[in-house]
């Protein structure tokens, strides 16, 4: 193609024939490729319509031919500039093989030569025009613009010297590098063979590593009782980030001292102080991403896959959608820059640029890549800033979701609630508490007096505070929203109750009664819907914060780190309760001991090595250190054989001095040996509290009478009367297999009495086996729980 030469001279009339010399003969197509040097795949001489051209060519110790096929080049005349930059650009897009070249003349006349020439880089058979020089001489061939720009530069000058005058002619024959020294294959490294992509892939690799601890601390609920047990948010994620950034400096020196140690020209043409700030700023980048990614995950399966699949693909598609976007000189700059907003990417970029510095050493006398390159239009320095603040703001998000959003086991606290929260008065607070009567005034009617009287003193310790009482609860309710059509659920419904200091408050209950609710909203697990508590006088909608700093929590399932030792758990927990030196070592063995976890080296073993009862002993340890205000306990005992057991309960009575002690259990030994004080919760509601001694005084006040005969229907009825004949006020509590239990009310019968019946029975009756005791705890339990049972139908 052509365009009209302008005409500056009057005497000079110029047409399209004269320069119909550029038309010529181009190669058409190979009949096949057997690894030859690549020929001349632009203009050929020699080539006329129709005409298949052979070549030799000698590849090692063996030699060939080639064959190729001529066709002829056609001239197209077009008008002005952006007539051919059009023709040439749908010709690029869609039928790049119909352009063997394109000149535009520009203001050329008599007197001036200005010239552009376009030629193809994208014709069918430059095969090896994508690789890198180094690899492609490798192949023994040349870059073929280097035989195309002469051969045009011939025919466009030859044209225009026959316009001017008859006999010139002009012949550039080729266009090579400056002489350098000799380089062999071994010199090239996987850069130059393969590209970035595997210091890509290996640079990501310590992503998934840190999402999943992330995440599984989180799945375990290890950062809760880290919590819990007074490690703040900023310290978690402090603490955190600086083991990882350590981590991931010795992985990022030991990537470089390898490929140093091997020679890749990589690491040592490139100045470690740029590569060791640009790794330092990506690894900081990638650890506070992994960071934000751990808020939306609770599984750890989950997040190592999509962290590896993050890794692998996100290197993948940068390789094969990114890096056409660098090397395209007429992308924009701007939208490179949003595509590296993509963390991988940018890490991508820094490779690239670091490649191919190290690359064109091997190619033109040059260092690597310095500071003062960061100057040059590579956009290194827009790399770094974009990594920075990526990193800045990557942090700032993650602190914000953790601690305002989706933390899944905790208080969730939103912005504006948690200021006007803040701005309110603690007094007024729990005066509204103490006044929503209206809403709960049937079922205090309902109440009993030992309830009544615990609320009443709840009352007035909130308008008259008392120090030696380390828990109070006020109206705490806690509702369950309607799933699928569902009503909603009332786990804990307005209750009201308070713990002294020395004492352990024992929290009994059927399934599903709200024991768990309470104790989750105690230590911040559940938010509850109205109502609030104080520990330490510290409200808990307020101050979970410094509430947790103060207490001891010994979770229903053990939460430990299956790869630390007894030790190690509590010195960190100890450390955790400013225990330092001689005190921590003291605390730390008395807690051992006190659980018979001491002796033996079971200290120094990993807890993945622990029993199930070693564990809940570690638990339990775990609980005490620090001397906690306030200690938490659920189900501490359970797993646990008989001599551990006891074991066990010694050290919670010598723990209750100067603190209080909430303990949940089914078994009612354990609360009568180490309660103080008991409630018994049922659907949510108080519904008796007192010592042990009280609850079976005013709940029993029966004796238990138990029967064993033959498993026949005859003998059970008889026996049944003969117990009727004692008491006409009898109950029978169950009848299995011949075992019947009856409870009598003390006032009707004595137990002489009762001895002379049943001696005297048993000459008429066949008597197995038969026992009268006192009511039992666990008597008082079953009562309590039917009456709720009975009332609730009701």
């Amino acid at each position: 193609m052509g365009n009209m030469i302008p005409v500056h001279d009057a005497s000079v009339n110029v047409s399209a024939d004269d320069i119909s010399a550029l038309a010529d003969f181009v190669l058409a197509g190979y009949s096949g490729y057997s690894g030859s040097p690549l020929v001349d795949s632009f203009l050929q001489n020699k080539c006329t319509p129709n005409l298949t051209l052979s070549y030799s060519f000698v590849d090692g110790n063996e030699t060939g031919t080639q064959d190729v096929d001529c066709t002829e080049g056609l001239m197209l005349w077009r008008d002005s500039s952006w007539l051919i930059n059009d023709d040439l650009y749908s010709g690029y897009t869609n039928r790049s093989n119909e352009f063997a070249a394109a000149y535009d003349f520009l203001s050329s006349d008599q007197g001036n030569f200005n010239l552009i020439i376009s030629y193809n880089s994208t014709y069918e058979f430059d095969a090896y025009d994508g690789l890198p020089i180094p690899v492609f001489q490798f192949f023994g061939g040349n870059k073929p613009r280097l035989l195309e720009v002469p051969r045009l530069t011939n025919m466009a000058s030859n044209a225009y010297l026959r316009l001017i005058g008859n006999g010139l002619k002009i012949s550039f024959d080729f266009v090579k590098e400056m002489p350098r020294a000799g380089r062999s294959w071994s010199t090239y490294d996987l850069t130059s063979i393969i590209g970035p992509l595997p210091y890509v892939l290996t640079i990501q690799l310590l992503f998934p590593v840190i999402l999943t601890n992330i995440v599984y601390e989180k799945q375990k609920k290890l950062r809760i009782m880290m919590k819990m047990h007074g490690l703040g948010d900023l310290p978690y994620w402090t603490i955190s980030y600086c083991y990882f950034i350590l981590l991931s400096m010795l992985y990022l020196l030991s990537f470089m001292v390898f490929g140093t140690v091997f020679g890749f020209t990589f690491f040592r043409l490139n100045s470690y102080g740029v590569q060791f700030v640009f790794y330092f700023a990506y690894m900081s980048l990638q650890i506070s991403f992994a960071f934000l990614m751990a808020t939306w995950f609770s599984n750890v399966r989950t997040a190592a896959v999509t962290g590896y699949f993050y890794v692998f693909g996100s290197g993948l598609i940068a390789d094969y959608f990114f890096k056409p976007y660098i090397e395209d000189i007429f992308i924009s700059r701007s939208w490179i820059i949003l595509l590296e907003l993509f963390p991988p990417f940018s890490l991508y970029r820094i490779v690239y640029e670091f490649s191919q510095s190290a690359l064109l050493v091997s190619q033109i006398d040059r260092t690597g890549m310095q500071w003062s390159d960061l100057n040059d239009p590579n956009g290194m320095a827009s790399v770094l800033t974009i990594m920075i603040l990526e990193w800045i703001l990557f942090l700032l998000l993650s602190f914000y979701l953790d601690h305002f959003g989706s933390f899944q086991s905790g208080i969730r606290k939103a912005v504006l609630l948690l200021h006007s929260r803040r701005a309110g008065n603690r007094s007024q607070s729990a005066q509204q508490q103490t006044t929503q009567i209206q809403e709960f005034e049937a079922s205090v009617e309902m109440e009993r007096t030992d309830v009544i009287k615990e609320r009443e003193m709840v009352g007035q310790l909130l308008q008259e505070p008392n120090s030696s009482y380390s828990v109070i609860c006020d109206n705490l309710k806690k509702v369950y929203p309607g799933k699928d059509g569902n009503s909603k659920k009332i786990a804990v419904r307005e209750l009201s109750l308070s713990m002294a200091r020395g004492q352990c408050f024992g929290v009994l209950g059927p399934n599903g009664a709200g024991k768990t609710t309470l104790i989750n909203m105690l230590t911040g697990f559940t938010k509850p819907t109205s109502g609030t508590a104080y520990i330490e006088g510290m409200d808990i909608r307020l101050d979970m914060d410094k509430i947790y700093t103060g207490i001891g929590v010994c979770p229903q399932h053990d939460l430990l780190w299956e790869n630390l030792t007894g030790r190690e758990h509590l010195m960190f927990y100890g450390r955790l309760k400013k225990l330092k030196g001689a005190k921590l070592a003291q605390a730390i063995e008395q807690s051992l001991k006190s659980v018979r976890l001491f002796d033996g080296g079971v200290p120094d073993k990993l807890v993945q090595k622990y029993s199930g009862g070693m564990k809940r002993r570690l638990s339990v340890a775990i609980s005490l250190i620090g001397d906690p205000k306030v200690v938490y306990m659920d189900e501490p005992s359970s797993g646990l054989d008989p001599a551990s057991r006891k074991d066990l309960w010694k050290a919670v009575k010598s723990a209750k001095q100067d603190r209080a002690i909430i303990l949940t259990t089914h078994s009612m030994e354990e609360a009568e040996v180490l309660c103080d004080r008991i409630g018994i919760i049922a659907d949510g509601t108080l519904q008796c509290i007192g010592n042990s001694r009280e609850l079976k005084t005013k709940y029993g006040g029966s004796y238990v009478l138990t029967i064993t005969t033959m498993a026949a229907e005859e003998a059970e009825e008889e026996v049944a009367k003969l117990v009727r004949s004692i008491s006409p006020a009898v109950s029978r509590v169950y009848r299995i297999s011949g075992t019947q239990r009856f409870e009598m009310p003390k006032q009707e019968v004595s137990i002489s009495a009762v001895f002379h019946v049943m001696e005297d029975a048993k000459s008429r009756m066949t008597i197995l086996a038969w026992g009268l005791s006192d009511t039992t705890l666990e008597d008082v339990f079953i009562r309590v729980a039917k009456e709720n049972e009975a009332s609730s139908v009701i």
